[in-house]
């Protein structure tokens, strides 16, 4: 991988991924970086979420709706709410052995995998059950 200097404009958007803990979107992460800089581009914002999560310092969450990004980049799973959209960290460890089964099974070599959950979040889930 070609190494990228670090930019200002880069630092700012990890700053502001680093100091999100709720999974936010590209877009939201764009927004608060325009409150901060109002010059900066849609498209810089993007680019440079792809490259932060390629270098691994933050981690691209890929969900139905819409690809998060989370400040956590060690390997863990995650949970997606079918109904608010929402997506939260799963307390469940990373299983390395699956990795390992998978490459003795297929001669694959495997660098990770990634687990969804979908299903209601606590709140959506009383929402529902106070609707019916």
């Amino acid at each position: 991988m070609k190494k990228q200097r670090n930019s200002k404009q880069r630092q700012m958007i990890l700053d502001i991924a680093m100091a999100r803990h709720d999974h936010p979107t590209a877009d939201q992460i764009y927004l608060d970086v325009r409150s901060l800089d109002n010059k900066i581009s849609r498209g810089t914002v993007y680019r440079n979420l792809g490259i932060l999560s390629e270098n691994g310092q933050i981690t691209n969450v890929k969900v139905p709706s819409a690809d998060r990004y989370d400040s956590r980049a060690d390997r863990h799973y995650h949970i997606f709410c079918t109904s608010c959209g929402r997506v939260f960290d799963a307390p469940l460890s990373y299983n390395q052995e699956y990795d390992e089964q998978i490459t003795k099974e297929t001669g694959f070599q495997i660098i990770r995998h990634r687990m969804i959950f979908e299903g209601l979040c606590p709140e959506c889930s009383t929402k529902s059950n106070s609707t019916n």
